[in-house]
């Protein structure tokens, strides 16, 4: 009789030490996990088709990790939208201001390299200032002549490894009008940063100057999730819709005003900021946001020691909090709160 295979060894016991017992850095473990992992796969009887996968999606992120390290320290933009918007369409006129108005405050944009929304996102950014994250399909996907050739474009075999880098690798994600793809990176983006397991960062959804699309979809969240209690009414506050190319830069921009990034230290909520708050702010977000806690309160002070691996940041103070996890539309407005001063 076949014996189930053994229990996993769970990853904080895995080699600390090498076969000399020499003590190994943090991404060398790392490291010998994916080995570990991997050589699992034969003792498990893995099929070919499941090592193929693992093995694929595993080179397609080391790639683009890779190729992203190099800009590690510039804000990017995701744009999503539809790959069949003709480029005399008033959204794609749209995709190309908020491109061009990116590029001009510093910041890089990302899109899925394809035509359509995706090419004027890159249009108005330029070729020094954008990356692509091509899906390979039978069709539509072609990467488009701006991003072409360029070493800061990726071919992806699998939606699920694109995906991923694309929100792993933005700072805010603005989608324009488009089909089923722009619900799926839409609503798995919203879900992500509405669940924790991505850090908060500005959604915004771009109708072409007077359009609809966005308003009906508003209109289908508020008739048919918030009122049957699918969603919290904060959860509003994790997106905001524009018709304005101006409006969307000036949302994404203004959101690292004053707010810079986030980092949990031993079970603690770190918000960096560029300035410190005032007593007044403080004692204002401590009346107007007790309902995010789930214990203390909230605190303003420097660089925890567990943060030394983040040299850069050492000299932003932070707001300190035991935030509950749950509610990330509340934490969304108390960064607005945060910026508006």
């Amino acid at each position: 009789m076949t014996q189930p295979p053994a229990p996993d060894t769970p990853f904080e016991s895995f080699l600390k030490t090498d076969a000399t017992g020499r003590q190994l850095d943090d991404i060398a473990q790392y490291v010998a996990q994916i080995r570990e992992v991997a050589d699992k796969l034969v003792t498990d009887g893995a099929s070919r088709a499941d090592a193929k996968l693992l093995a694929a999606a595993l080179k397609e992120l080391r790639h683009c990790f890779r190729v992203f390290a190099a800009y590690r320290g510039t804000r990017k933009a995701t744009v999503f939208g539809s790959a069949r918007t003709p480029p005399d369409h008033p959204a794609y006129l749209a995709a190309v201001e908020f491109g061009r108005r990116m590029a001009e405050g510093g910041w890089m944009v990302i899109t899925g390299a394809a035509s359509g929304i995706m090419h004027a996102g890159h249009d108005g950014a330029g070729r020094e200032r954008s990356f692509g994250l091509n899906i390979l399909l039978p069709f539509e996907q072609g990467a488009n002549p701006v991003i072409h050739g360029d070493a800061k474009l990726m071919n992806m075999r699998y939606f699920f490894t694109r995906k991923l880098a694309f929100i792993k690798e933005s700072d805010a994600v603005v989608l324009f009008p488009g089909g089923f793809g722009t619900h799926d990176e839409l609503f798995e983006t919203l879900t992500l940063v509405q669940t924790g397991k991505s850090h908060v960062f500005p959604i915004v959804l771009v109708d072409e100057p007077g359009g609809t699309y966005w308003k009906r979809w508003q209109e289908f969240i508020q008739q048919d999730l918030l009122a049957q209690g699918y969603i919290s009414p904060s959860d509003l506050h994790l997106y905001t819709i524009t018709d304005s190319a101006e409006a969307a830069a000036a949302e994404v921009t203004n959101f690292y005003r004053v707010y810079h990034s986030m980092r949990y230290v031993r079970g603690e909520l770190l918000m960096r900021l560029t300035a410190r708050p005032s007593e007044a702010l403080l004692t204002a977000i401590r009346e107007q946001f007790a309902d995010v806690l789930s214990g203390g309160t909230f605190e303003v002070c420097d660089a925890l020691p567990e943060e030394a691996n983040e040299p850069l940041l050492t000299d932003l103070p932070r707001l300190k909090f035991r935030f509950n996890r749950h509610n990330h539309g509340r934490l969304r407005q108390l960064i607005d709160l945060l910026n508006a001063v």
